[in-house]
């Protein structure tokens, strides 16, 4: 490597551009648009996870790209046959069960009528696309909540408008609601230092369904009976968005969104499992939902299979919803 220092110009050396390329980890591939043949620097082979002993071509190395993105790419790599000019794009490859992102970024070169190439880069992009995708997916949780906060207000605002007497009455119902709401997730806050259990199972439930009972007449329609064992830190907070879902739903399409509306939530214990039941009853009349479901069926899903090692089910009988909720204990306690 040379330096100008007259004119800050600098000849960069072969060895200079591989350790460069080598700390950015980057992987370099050229393409013979006519012959189909690939070849790649060591990097790429290993990237790829491909033996460098073997003549390889694009649709050979192509087997390797996620079936999702297969046909995309490879359409995307055939367009460039009658295009000069620069290539990017983004896709997934299969490394044993790891999936990994790569972007390919290229130039055509169309010098002559024969032997037109293709040069350019592999990028290992996994790390910025995993980060994009929790980006993604926590705007879309924290939407989620943020529209079942406001749904909740509703339905509180409503349940307690039934059973008051005047606006004195319904702010200081209201008011005791939200609170509750409060306590609540006061309950399923994580313990300093991670010390002990953060709540008893049917405190969670009595705590977090507290703020949808009525009062006066129609008092006592959340109905509670669970075993009595603890449940841990980390679990509590999973179960508590669980139970904010159901409940949401119910305030919205169910029993809860009816003064007559009745809600028991019962449970049994075995062979390390405990299940619990979710039963409404007298409610609108049950509408089998369309389709996989919207984002808080999936956000149930996740939950349930991710933070409890459990499963849902749906019973949606006409004269109310039943939901089956099978979780293992060790991984309530946790």
């Amino acid at each position: 490597m040379s330096v100008n220092s007259t004119k800050g110009h600098v000849d960069w050396g072969p060895a200079q551009l591989r350790r460069a390329l080598e700390a950015a980890g980057v992987a370099l591939w050229a393409w013979n648009v006519d012959t189909d043949s690939l070849i790649m620097d060591s990097h790429g082979y290993t990237l790829w996870d491909v033996s460098d002993d073997v003549d390889l071509t694009f649709e050979r190395l192509s087997e390797k790209i996620h079936p999702a993105d297969r046909d995309r790419v490879r359409a995307a790599f055939s367009a460039t046959r009658a295009i000069v000019g620069p290539y990017e794009i983004d896709f997934r490859i299969l490394v044993g069960e790891e999936v990994r992102w790569i972007s390919a970024r290229g130039q055509g070169d169309d010098a002559g009528m024969h032997d037109r190439s293709m040069t350019g880069v592999f990028l290992d992009v996994t790390a910025r696309k995993q980060a994009e995708e929790s980006h993604e997916l926590l705007a879309g949780e924290m939407s989620h909540r943020v529209k079942n906060l406001l749904a909740l207000a509703s339905g509180l605002t409503s349940i307690t408008s039934r059973t008051s007497t005047s606006v004195e009455d319904m702010s200081r119902q209201l008011t005791a609601r939200l609170m509750a709401l409060g306590r609540a997730h006061d309950l399923v806050r994580p313990l300093p230092g991670g010390q002990g259990n953060a709540a008893l199972l049917g405190d969670l439930f009595t705590v977090l369904l507290a703020p949808y009972d009525d009062e006066g007449a129609f008092a006592g329609r959340i109905r509670i009976a669970v075993p009595r064992m603890g449940v841990g830190q980390s679990a509590a907070t999973g179960l508590a968005l669980v139970i904010h879902e159901l409940a949401t739903n119910s305030v919205k399409y169910g029993a809860l969104s009816v003064p007559e509306g009745t809600l028991d939530v019962s449970g049994t214990q075995s062979d390390g499992s405990i299940e619990i039941r979710w039963s409404e009853r007298g409610g609108p009349g049950v509408q089998i939902p369309e389709g996989a479901g919207g984002y808080g069926s999936k956000l149930l899903r996740r939950t349930l299979s991710g933070h409890l090692g459990g499963t849902i089910e749906h019973d949606w009988a006409p004269d109310g919803l039943l939901v089956a909720l099978r979780l293992d204990v060790e991984r309530l306690s946790v």
